[in-house]
C-alpha cells in the first residue's frame, strides 16, 4: 500500500529499512511510554512480525519517510488488533492506528499527517470504526488521537497485563473514531463527546 502527503510516503516495507527501523524501535526514550524495552535484534524481529503482517492482512504499519530527501522517520499505519488488546478494549473494535516515529522526528506533525492519511484508507476499506490506546500518561500520543479527530472513550480503558499492579504505564487509554461515511457515526460521535466531557 502506498499513499503520499504533503510531506510524507507511506510506503510497503523493503529489506533496507529493517536496520534504520530497528534502532528507531529499540531507542528507549523513543519506548518511553512502552512496557517493554527491546535490543536492536529484538527490535528488527518485530520489524519483521510488521512485514510480514502487512503482507498477511494487506495492511500494517509501515514506513513513513520524507519526500524531501527520502529519509525514513518512522512507521505509521494501521494493525489488526491481536485478542488479548481486543478483549481487554471490546469485542467490537477490530483495527487500531498508530505511529511510531524517530525523536528528531516529533513536534513537527508528521504523525497526525501520516494518521490523517491511513484514516482516510481506513474509510475506504469500509471499516466502520478505527481505534488507537496509549498509556494515560503519554499525553503527546493522546494530543496526536485528538488532532486527527478522534474521541477519548473512558469505558474503554484497561490495565496493560505486561505491567505489574501500581505500574505507572499499566493504566491504558483509549480513543476511536467512526467512519464519517457511516449512518451512525454522528450519532455515536456526539454521544461520545459527551460522555467524554462528563468524565474530564
Amino acid at each position: 500500500m502506498m499513499l503520499t502527503t504533503e510531506r510524507l510516503i507511506l510506503r510497503p516495507w523493503e529489506d533496507r529499512d529493517r536496520s534504520p527501523m530497528g534502532r528507531i524501535y529499540a531507542d528507549p526514550h523513543v519506548r518511553r511510554y512502552l512496557a517493554n524495552e527491546l535490543t536492536i535484534d529484538e527490535a528488527i524481529v518485530e520489524v519483521d512480525l510488521a512485514i510480514e503482517r502487512a503482507r498477511s492482512n494487506g495492511f500494517h504499519f509501515q514506513p513513513a519517510e520524507l519526500k524531501s530527501g527520502g529519509q525514513l522517520v518512522g512507521m505509521i499505519g494501521l494493525g489488526v488488533l491481536s485478542e488479548p488488546t481486543q478483549a481487554a478494549i471490546t469485542s467490537e473494535l477490530r483495527v487500531e492506528i498508530g505511529w511510531f516515529l524517530a525523536k528528531e522526528h516529533w513536534g513537527k506533525g508528521l504523525a497526525s499527517e501520516g494518521a490523517r492519511a491511513w484514516l482516510k484508507y481506513a474509510w475506504s476499506l469500509d471499516l466502520s470504526e478505527v481505534a488507537a490506546f496509549t498509556a494515560k500518561a503519554n499525553a503527546p500520543s493522546q494530543r496526536v488521537m485528538q488532532k486527527i479527530g478522534m474521541i477519548y472513550d473512558p469505558t474503554s480503558d484497561y490495565d496493560d497485563p505486561r505491567c505489574d499492579e501500581g505500574n505507572w504505564l499499566r493504566p491504558q487509554v483509549v480513543y476511536r473514531i467512526r467512519n464519517p461515511n457511516s449512518a451512525r457515526a454522528a450519532g455515536i460521535f456526539s454521544k461520545n463527546h459527551r460522555r467524554a466531557a462528563g468524565r474530564a
